[in-house]
């Protein structure tokens, strides 16, 4: 069901069982996936494509131009998976040529009021960003990450697998994975050990993870703990994942538990 008050233009590409409400705007370069629903007074435009069962609330603005003064009107894209909400008033942009062009939203993420995904930022599936967060430019959320409201991710920040951050906190270092930062600029807390259990992983993996956390970040000589880690935790499949998250090439530093 299309309102008649709808402002789609002809070559955007809808597909069937589709509901686009009053006084929404779809722009030619659009593609829509079977199911979703385009609330009232969205606008949607440039090279976007929207995945299935998607639900788009009013005054949400998806695909308008990158936030970003180098941006000369080149064509980029976005691109949005299936089963996600998004809220009223988020605003989520496409990439950059600098930045490889592409803005990625992966599938059943909840996305609450005033959100806002910058350009060339990559998010995962199951991801949770709370009202008024906005992720700078670059930035990288993994699966199942929740970012509490209004928290702040800084560009070409990384947030971890399973973290959790929470609210009014400036994310200016990466969040490992399964990882609880907070604070008025992010601190690491610890594991986030209930959403470790709501996964239904072992116990006996997240005690190891556990112990390996405690020597990881015993102090702030991160690359010294790590060489030092006993094989007995580097064979944890959790462990493994937080090694290889701090060894990767960043453009941030490491959140921890010392971080000022």
């Amino acid at each position: 069901m299309i309102h008649k008050t709808a402002i789609i233009d002809t070559k955007a590409r809808i597909s069937e069982n589709v509901k686009i409400g009053p006084y929404s705007v779809i722009g030619p370069n659009v593609e829509i996936g079977e199911g979703t629903v385009v609330q009232s007074n969205v606008n949607i435009t440039g090279q976007t494509i929207i995945g299935k069962n998607n639900n788009i609330y009013p005054f949400a603005s998806i695909g308008n131009d990158p936030q970003d003064l180098k941006y000369k009107g080149e064509e980029t894209r976005l691109e949005i998976g299936d089963n996600n909400k998004i809220r009223e008033f988020v605003t989520i942009n496409p990439g950059t040529k600098g930045g490889g062009g592409l803005t990625k939203v992966s599938s059943n993420c909840l996305f609450m009021v005033s959100a806002h995904i910058a350009h060339d930022c990559f998010v995962g599936n199951n991801v949770i960003l709370a009202n008024n967060v906005p992720l700078g430019g670059h930035a990288h959320i993994d699966d199942n990450a929740i970012i509490g409201g209004n928290s702040a991710v800084q560009q070409f920040t990384r947030v971890g697998k399973s973290a959790m951050i929470g609210g009014m906190c400036g994310v200016v270092r990466d969040i490992i994975p399964y990882g609880i930062a907070h604070g008025n600029r992010s601190v690491l807390q610890g594991l986030n050990l209930i959403g470790l259990r709501r996964k239904n992983i072992p116990n006996k993996d997240i005690m190891t993870l556990n112990d390996a956390y405690k020597e990881i970040f015993k102090n702030e000589n991160l690359t010294e703990n790590l060489s030092n880690l006993p094989n007995e935790y580097k064979n944890n499949e959790l462990v493994a994942e937080v090694i290889a998250f701090i060894e990767k090439d960043k453009k941030r530093p490491i959140c921890t538990p010392f971080s000022k």
